[in-house]
């Protein structure tokens, strides 16, 4: 990623390299000073060494600063873009790689990697930089004083050579370690906190505190194990320090001695070795930030090295919904208005050798509605997601195809009963859809919902404010605008999966009655919560274990006495018992 921002990097480099370079002229001139009293000149010849140390501790400052300036412009920069590419990666990975890692995990990488990898770029990329140089200059800087300090003042080099070694191999999974125990606390936290009314409700609040204990403990030892190897650091560093300077006084103290060099000379690589205490510690200190920072950016680069399923051309499927409720465009040609869905031989499985899904032979054929019914874990939502297009099949095939173009470029389109209300108007949420949507088209599909009355009565309509920090919107309201959502879109098939679970007795009438209308003219699959909506469908798939055990209209499989006709008797029985 710097690679494409060489000019920055050159140029921040450039002004870096020639503010080390004029703070190198510090020691010459104390020695000189020294030098001129110890030789009992007259004040006066301390004039020109004391301005000239003046100049260049100014010309070092405006250098550095601007140096500095274009370092940290470099690395924000790169910081945007990445996060940036994660979030584009992280949207377009498959559903089921999304539910493998959990929110928990995704949300610390994009908070709390992010933030250390930040960290590092602000702080450690120009503090590194400015180090780096310093260090190495200011080797030359020895040399050309006399080549017997440098030997003198590189004895420090294997101990702090051993240290670094020593920390990295202890740091480095450490650190990777300790961002898996946060990414699991982070996941334990939104479950106990997102499910607070569920953990209530089921006197789960003790088991809840213990896991979110165990967790954060968990994480904590971690960190306190990275205080500990810190600590263990510095103690190293501190004898390579005591070693090279203890050398470089030795050397001075024999040099003046024998009259090779002058006391001036001795003070000024003195001082240019203690100069390297401030780079050298600053550049092995910052393996701790880096260590950390490489261990968050390895799972950023994780997500957005992760492969995009690319779609087959030849056999159009769905673009992964942006949120539950939603859909999104797809890049491959247009499909047709009235596909024809064929799904043959279809198995799943999330686990190898634990298939949800056994042999699936169904067809959808253009502007059908189909429901489909079953027992809970029959399979029936996993063949919807297959459908959809979230999760590929395991075995077997899905394809969709026929003649006339789609103009919306869209195929298929999934709501289910989660529906997530983005934070932002009304008017917003609805434009997911269709970004180019206008207020006639967003109140037409209000009103083709039935949800145009109680839009229109919001404090400011469409403008209205949703979601946290705004207005609520009840379960039955949200899943009107998810079906609005559906008709903005406006694809060729349409999945519903319990869509209208959500609603109570009062609602269930209002939002079938939405769901009918939002269905017209489409390709539907109706994974239904109600046997009211697979009654009213053409045609009714039974699932059960997995399997397609019955397929016809209602009336058919009402007269065979099968399972779907258990099934109704059981569903009437309980709306009667209900009345």
């Amino acid at each position: 990623m710097l690679g494409s921002h060489r000019k920055l990097a050159v140029g921040g480099v450039g002004v870096m390299v020639a503010a080390t370079g004029v703070g190198l002229l510090t020691q010459p001139l104390l020695g000189r000073i020294i030098d001129l009293v110890t030789e009992h000149r007259a004040a006066g010849a301390l004039t020109l060494p004391v301005v000239l140390l003046v100049l260049v501790g100014a010309g070092q400052g405006v250098a550095t600063a601007f140096g500095m300036s274009l370092v940290s412009k470099l690395g924000e920069t790169v910081l945007a873009e990445l996060r940036e590419r994660f979030l584009e990666r992280a949207l377009l990975l498959p559903l089921d790689r999304l539910e493998k890692a959990g929110s928990g995990d995704l949300t610390a990488r994009v908070t709390q990697d992010v933030s250390r990898v930040a960290e590092a770029v602000r702080s450690a990329l120009p503090e590194l930089a400015r180090s780096g140089l310093a260090i190495l200059l200011t080797l030359g800087a020895l040399a050309l004083l006399d080549w017997r300090f440098l030997l003198a003042a590189l004895l420090a080099v294997p101990l702090q050579a051993h240290t670094a070694r020593w920390y990295t191999a202890r740091a480095t999974p450490l650190y990777a370690t300790e961002r898996v125990a946060t990414g699991a606390q982070q996941q334990q936290l939104l479950d106990s906190i997102g499910g607070a009314a569920t953990v209530r409700a089921y006197r789960m609040e003790a088991e809840h505190t213990r896991r979110v204990t165990e967790r954060s403990r968990a994480a904590v030892d971690l960190t306190l194990r990275g205080v500990r190897l810190v600590l263990g650091f510095y103690s190293r560093l501190h004898v390579g320090e005591y070693t090279g300077l203890a050398a470089v006084l030795v050397v001075g103290f024999l040099l003046v001695r024998d009259g090779s060099a002058s006391i001036g000379t001795a003070t000024a690589a003195a001082l240019y070795f203690h100069s390297l205490f401030g780079p050298i510690n600053t550049a092995l200190v910052l393996l701790d930030d880096a260590q950390a920072a490489s261990a968050g950016l390895a799972r950023l680069v994780g997500v957005i090295d992760e492969p995009v399923p690319v779609p087959d051309p030849a056999h159009p499927r769905s673009a992964a919904p942006g949120e539950p409720g939603g859909t999104a465009p797809e890049a491959h040609p247009p499909i047709p208005v009235v596909p024809l869905v064929t799904l043959t031989g279809v198995g799943h499985a999330y686990a190898p050798g634990r298939p949800v899904l056994h042999d699936v032979n169904l067809v959808l054929r253009p502007k059908e509605r189909v429901a489909l019914v079953g027992a809970s874990g029959a399979g029936k939502t996993t063949l919807a997601k297959l459908i959809a297009g979230l999760h590929q099949p395991t075995t077997g095939r899905i394809d969709i195809g026929g003649a006339a173009p789609v103009e919306s470029g869209r195929t298929v389109a999934l709501v289910t009963q989660e529906v997530h209300v983005f934070a932002g108007s009304l008017a917003d949420n609805l434009r997911l859809a269709r970004p180019d949507a206008d207020e006639p088209e967003l109140l037409d599909a209000l009103d083709r919902v039935g949800a145009l009355d109680w839009a229109r009565a919001l404090p400011d309509g469409t403008a209205t404010v949703l979601g946290d920090g705004g207005h609520r919107l009840t379960p039955d309201r949200a899943q009107q605008l998810a079906l609005a959502r559906l008709v903005l879109a406006d694809p060729p098939i349409a999945v519903l999966d319990e869509a209208t679970a959500e609603a109570g007795s009062a609602g269930a009438h209002l939002l079938e009655r939405a769901a009918d209308r939002a269905l017209e003219g489409r390709t539907a699959l109706v994974v239904a919560h109600r046997l009211s909506q697979a009654a009213a469908a053409d045609r009714v798939v039974v699932l059960a274990d997995g399997r397609v055990v019955e397929s016809g209209t209602h009336d058919e499989l009402r007269a065979a006495g099968g399972p779907y006709a258990a099934l109704w008797r059981a569903w009437s029985d309980s709306r009667r018992t209900a009345w």
